[in-house]
């Protein structure tokens, strides 16, 4: 009997043991760290923020829209105001979402507001050919392409879209159209329907 007890605690010692050992450290093995540090470093609060439009539209490239309308109202917050390019951010966002009232609403206040660029126009534009509005879009795609002088790809893109689908409106059944969000800066987003 003490034969076969003393086989069953071999192991169960031998494991005890390596536990033992795998926790000590020896002086050499110890990562330094800086002078009165006991923890991992952590976040420097004297550096600058990034600021929150960009933040927002970042998460909106990222499909993150509710975390993008959680930073536009940041950045709003710490701006002490709404512009326009956070009303169009919040417009972007909402159309991602699906919520295109609310999305119309917001890209019409942003172009309604000082400062506000061909890209408000486009992703209005857009927002009124998801709610199937398509002789207002056709001319806000006009507006937004004469403010941009031609320049954008996606506005002339999104405005040769909305032309051809006027003039064959009678003919065409349920087609589907690529139609693209323009943000201020160097990215567009692509506004695709969800299968």
């Amino acid at each position: 009997m003490i034969s076969r007890l003393t086989r069953a605690a071999r192991p169960a010692a031998l494991l005890l043991a390596g536990l033992g050992l795998a926790g000590c450290v020896t002086g050499t093995d110890r990562v330094a760290l800086p002078e009165g540090q006991l923890d991992a470093p952590g976040v420097d609060l004297k550096a600058e923020a990034v600021d929150g439009v960009e933040v927002g539209h970042r998460l909106i490239a990222a499909g993150e829209y509710e975390l993008a309308i959680k930073s536009f109202n940041r950045a709003a917050l710490d701006r002490g105001k709404i512009d326009a390019e956070i009303l169009a951010g919040l417009g972007s966002a909402n159309l991602g979402l699906g919520r295109l009232g609310q999305a119309e609403t917001l890209l019409r206040r942003a172009i309604a507001a000082d400062g506000a660029q061909p890209e408000d126009w486009n992703n209005l534009g857009v927002v009124l050919m998801e709610a199937g509005k398509t002789a207002e879009a056709e001319q806000i795609f006009k507006r937004a392409f004469a403010l941009d002088n031609g320049e954008s790809v996606a506005i002339r893109d999104n405005l040769r879209l909305a032309l051809a689908k006027s003039e064959n409106s009678a003919t065409t059944g349920a087609q589907t159209d690529d139609y693209k969000l323009v943000r201020r800066g160097s990215s567009d987003f692509l506004i695709r329907p969800t299968p």
